[in-house]
């Protein structure tokens, strides 16, 4: 759980740090090329959710979905059937993600976007990405892992209950 804790705070630092230096050296709809025909560094505002969906009269609705799902994520960690790394590791990159937005949305009332990708079109930024991968490692885990964990912890149970 401290390893946990301290992986997501460097991906929030990390998350925060690079939207810093972007604001700090681009000027807003300013883009340069950082590997050619793969990534480009392009300055944008999302005032919306996940690929602009709503606007600025959500922000607040945003802000609450935010921290309630990374409670009941963070929740979650603490019950036997999701003690796994696949869980920690996809929950730490969720909440890391989740909480490097909410702070650009409650400061700016808009995320800082940037990393644009040649093969992917919409804008995103780190904590976006830390999002992504989170969710595809809670779905890994929930198809892969979560039902035999549970069944296997129920099957060993019962059998050292029978011997």
């Amino acid at each position: 759980m401290i390893i946990s804790l301290i992986i997501a705070i460097l991906l929030i630092i990390i998350d925060q740090v690079s939207k810093y230096l972007i604001v700090s050296n681009m000027a807003l709809g300013e883009s340069k090329t950082i590997i050619p025909g793969l990534l480009d560094f392009t300055y944008t505002h999302n005032d919306g959710m996940a690929l602009g969906i709503g606007s600025e009269s959500f922000r607040w609705v945003f802000v609450v979905v935010t921290l309630l799902v990374c409670a009941v994520l963070i929740y979650l960690m603490f019950r036997s059937e999701f003690r796994t790394k696949t869980y920690y590791s996809a929950v730490v990159l969720i909440v890391s993600g989740g909480i490097g937005n909410l702070i650009d949305r409650v400061l700016n009332g808009y995320v800082v976007d940037f990393l644009a990708l040649s093969f992917f079109s919409p804008i995103c930024n780190f904590a976006d990405y830390c999002i992504t991968a989170g969710t595809i490692l809670l779905v890994i885990f929930i198809i892969f892992f979560y039902g035999k964990t549970s069944k296997e912890e129920s099957d060993n149970n019962k059998s050292e209950s029978v011997g």
